[in-house]
């Protein structure tokens, strides 16, 4: 049997019997009602959990998670990927506490405003002036305006191999999910693929003088080539395009400077999210002075409405985010996050071994960042097998859409997810010898991004 620690784990073992989801499923009906969709973010609703999962989620501490039923899980992508440090952590929430005391907004701006910017521009190498917004859809759009202020150029390309943007028409109007976008704006937004230099100038050559930015992840699941990033930023440079990195993910977690400082490569502009409040909502917009002050009083050009948001600088929020990079930077909570990150990497592909599932199962993006992708008999990417998998763990008190790690994550729930994720391997290799219709449990999960429901 395999080991983890001095624990052996039987393979044969059963999870403890069902979970009980009864008030979860009592109140679906009425979050359908009332929320379209049942939920206020597509990535949490309810297609995208296997029917047999908790709904609704009361509270959290650390990595741990309890259900409106009361069940106890471990949970991994943490609130999608913003809440590094850890459910409820106590000085973050001690900090913003002790700002909302003070009040949470006024009608000028306050001292904290300019701490956060000094803090963050410390970290964000090139970078000489930031805004602050709620979310990281309102800074992506507005590196796409400020660009567009800046060229003189309409045009935005953004990289097809990396999944979301923005919730702002110039990207949803890409995907599947385009409905009420004018076909104008969806045409002003061109593609193109990651690694592929020579596609990039394709597009450039084909769109002379019209490309406002490039906007991409630095890197999202698949690593760059060598050189490939200076490439692009050069390609922008010759093409008076300015380049843009979505860090939303990367920020805070590749390093704390973000995947342009882990590839040491600067872009003209920068957009931060998610894991610098932890959980608090916050965002920020940094870039080169040049660009930036066109959103501000200091210049004679056309003025660009760049962020100008009534809760874009609530005070707790950036308290928040002030204590959240005080604690990454004295408690080295990066190498943290690429240590377990790798503990549990080597755990997953030593179950994947030990239960046959290469070319079945596969660990995808750094130790840091881990999400996993699921394939059928045929090896052919599965939306069944990963309901399947996702559902099996649940069973086991583990929630992970993806194996992305916390600060909260400590060695012990690393080894209890082991634990889990060997069980549901071993159905899994049942599942493709004997058919999946023998242990999936209703109907499979389902793009976010698809046409029709």
């Amino acid at each position: 049997m395999p080991r983890v620690g001095n624990q052996l784990i039987d393979p044969a073992l059963a999870a403890d019997g069902p979970m009980d989801f009864s008030r979860s499923r009592a109140l679906l009906p009425k979050a359908r009602r009332l929320i379209p969709g049942g939920a206020h973010t597509y990535a949490k609703g309810e297609d995208q959990y296997p029917e047999q999962a908790p709904a609704f989620i009361a509270r959290g501490k650390g990595c741990h998670v309890w259900d409106v039923d009361g069940n106890e899980f471990i949970e991994f992508g943490m609130g999608l990927r913003a809440v590094t440090l850890g459910h409820a952590y106590q000085p973050v929430i001690d900090a913003a506490r002790h700002q909302m005391n003070l009040g949470t907004n006024f009608t000028r701006p306050t001292k904290i405003e300019v701490d956060l910017a000094d803090a963050m521009l410390e970290v964000i190498d090139g970078a000489e002036m930031v805004k602050f917004a709620k979310n990281g859809s309102d800074v992506t759009t507005a590196a796409v305006k400020l660009a567009r202020a800046y060229t003189g150029r309409d045009l935005v390309a953004i990289c097809a191999d990396q999944p979301f943007f923005s919730t702002d028409d110039w990207f949803i109007g890409t995907t599947e999910m385009n409905a009420g976008i004018p076909a104008a704006i969806i045409a002003m937004t061109l593609k193109f693929r990651y690694n592929d230099i020579e596609g990039l100038r394709a597009l450039f050559d084909q769109h002379p003088g019209q490309i406002a930015c490039v906007l991409m992840e630095a890197e999202a699941a698949t690593p760059p080539f060598p050189g490939y990033l200076n490439q692009v930023k050069e390609l922008c440079e010759s093409q008076g395009t300015l380049l843009v990195f979505d860090e939303m993910i990367t920020g805070f977690r590749w390093h704390l400077g973000g995947a342009q400082k882990f590839h040491d490569v600067v872009p003209h502009l920068s957009a931060f999210g998610k894991a610098m409040g932890n959980g608090f909502a916050i965002s920020a917009l940094a870039g080169k002075r040049e660009i930036m002050r066109l959103g501000g009083l200091d210049h004679d050009q056309a003025r660009v409405f760049l962020l100008s948001t009534t809760h874009g600088a609530e005070t707790h929020a950036l308290a928040a985010s002030l204590e959240t990079l005080r604690i990454y930077q004295e408690r080295t909570v990066v190498d943290f996050l690429w240590k377990q990150g790798e503990r549990l990497r080597a755990l997953v592909n030593q179950s994947i071994a030990e239960n046959r599932l290469e070319g079945f199962f596969e660990l995808i993006g750094r130790p840091c960042n881990l999400v996993f992708a699921t394939l059928d008999q045929e090896r052919n990417r599965s939306q069944a097998f990963r309901t399947l998998f996702v559902q099996e763990l649940i069973r086991r008190g583990v929630i992970a859409p993806s194996f992305v790690v916390s600060f909260s994550h400590t060695d012990a729930d690393i080894e209890r997810t082991f634990e889990a994720v060997y069980e549901a391997h071993a159905i899994y290799r049942k599942a493709l010898d004997e058919g999946i219709g023998k242990y999936l449990e209703g109907r499979p999960l389902k793009p976010v991004n698809r046409r029709f429901n």
